[in-house]
């Protein structure tokens, strides 16, 4: 299992073109350095009225597979 940690900010307006499906990947440098891709989709549970701003933990199985991503902050 591999954990990844990163920040994201994203304004509301930015957050409707992954909220409806125009992008399909979001692209973020995780805190290592890494550059990590990951389903627009996974984002969508954290959009509120401001966007997305905070922390997040990416889990991914061993062969790389999506298993979870939370706000930790």
């Amino acid at each position: 299992m591999k954990e990844y940690f990163f920040y994201m900010e994203l304004s509301y307006d930015k957050c409707l073109g992954y909220y409806h499906g125009h992008y399909t990947s979001v692209q973020v440098i995780e805190d290592g350095g890494k550059t990590i891709r990951f389903p627009a989709e996974r984002i969508r549970p954290f959009i509120s009225s401001i966007g997305i701003r905070g922390r997040f933990r990416l889990i991914l199985d061993d062969s790389n597979k999506f298993l979870s991503l939370e706000k930790v902050t």
